[in-house]
């Protein structure tokens, strides 16, 4: 049977129909598995959390880059922002303080503080930051407290805040201690897994972080899972962490900021000075006594110091250049030694600013053998005159 031209063209129509509602469908059905492909990976997306370290005195580089961090880590949609701390005060002046804490309330994203690892400390005016932040952690061995008097009067804060401020105006409370007084939020568990009774420091000892670890995948904007391992079931984390840290040249500076560095850095290039001026040498011992000299007025400019203290170490030069001229360690050097001791012991006022007894041992120790037998056996050497006996 022969098909007339009108009833091919119908058949050639439904066809090209047909082929154009499956070509349809199967791209539709294409976009909707992509697009639920799409969604199901956001939601499973655990994101990332900011790790910042506060190490040291709180200066003007380390509040710098603090600021950076909160900035960056809002700007990157990141889901926390965690600060390591172990620092006994911060050195910069009461306004800037002021504005952090500020960054701090008006943070989009949580910031929450650890202090840690072990044996770290959070005192002072960093310590009423550290209690301005969404949660607090401490490992085992640490401590927080001494806030002084209360900065962030000023700005419009909670009654808890106040309570926490007023229990460590001028305490410091250990980790179990701040973790009884409720600075750290916890739920106590007084019976484990396994069904047995747990004592008051075991309770304590779970309600703290031994490490950052730990810290982190207890926060709500950290992402983790339960696997099955050897020992049991344990945690695995699923939230990427991202550590931020000062770069070389900001690390050096505060560093430098440091009250044993910034000291110790002063008597090396002012020890460095004097025996270039006494050996007559090529100027190397000069250059770098200049540079140590340059870093430690940075650093001094930045901490709390008595300017007496400084001019008694500095006019202690003097004293011992007087003796140096006569080969033999006489009354000069002991003022020298006196008054550069003085100085030593009396340069910083603040008690969290002030040296241990190493590096101040090391430098009144250090000149004390350096004037008294470094030097005069130098100028011996270099200004001896050989003798030679003819007959």
């Amino acid at each position: 049977m022969r098909l007339t031209p009108f009833v091919r063209t119908l058949d050639s129509s439904r066809l090209k129909i047909f082929l154009l509602i499956t070509l349809v469908l199967s791209y539709s059905l294409l976009s909707a598995e992509q697009l639920h492909g799409q969604e199901s990976q956001e939601s499973l997306n655990p994101g990332y959390v900011e790790v910042f370290e506060v190490s040291g005195l709180l200066d003007d580089v380390l509040a710098s880059a603090l600021e950076n961090s909160i900035i960056d880590a809002q700007n990157n949609g990141a889901n926390a922002l965690i600060l390591q701390m172990n620092s006994k005060q911060a050195v910069i002046s009461d306004q800037r303080l002021i504005a952090l804490g500020q960054a701090f309330m008006d943070s989009s994203i949580p910031i929450e503080v650890w202090v840690g690892p072990s044996g770290s400390t959070s005192q002072g005016k960093v310590a009423q930051l550290a209690l301005l932040a969404d949660s607090l952690g401490v490992s085992i061995g640490s401590s927080i407290g001494k806030t002084g008097k209360n900065v962030f009067s000023s700005m419009e804060l909670n009654v808890s805040y106040q309570e926490k401020i007023e229990i460590l105006r001028t305490s410091t409370l250990q980790w179990d201690e701040a973790i009884q007084a409720n600075l750290v939020q916890c739920n106590r568990v007084e019976i484990d897994e396994l069904g047995k009774a747990l004592t008051e420091k075991e309770q304590l000892a779970r309600c703290a972080n031994p490490t950052l670890g730990d810290f982190l995948v207890n926060r709500d904007s950290f992402v983790s899972e339960v696997i099955q391992t050897d020992d049991g079931p344990r945690l695995s984390p699923l939230t990427k962490t991202k550590i931020n840290r000062l770069n070389l040249v900001d690390q050096l500076m505060h560093t430098v900021a440091s009250p044993p560095i910034a000291y110790l850095l002063l008597v090396s290039g002012l020890a460095l000075l004097l025996f270039e001026f006494f050996s007559i040498g090529v100027g190397i011992a000069g250059v770098i006594g200049a540079i140590s000299v340059a870093l430690s007025a940075y650093g001094l400019t930045i901490l709390p110091f008595r300017l007496w203290a400084l001019l008694l170490i500095i006019f202690s030069m003097l004293a011992f250049a007087i003796d140096i001229q006569t080969v033999v360690p006489r009354v000069w050097t002991l003022i020298g030694q006196i008054m550069f001791t003085t100085g030593t012991i009396f340069l910083y006022y603040e008690i969290n600013v002030q040296m241990s007894w190493i590096p101040m041992s090391v430098g009144i120790i250090g000149f004390l053998v350096l004037m008294t037998r470094g030097m005069p056996i130098m100028i011996r050497g270099r200004f001896a005159t050989t003798q030679i006996n003819r007959e």
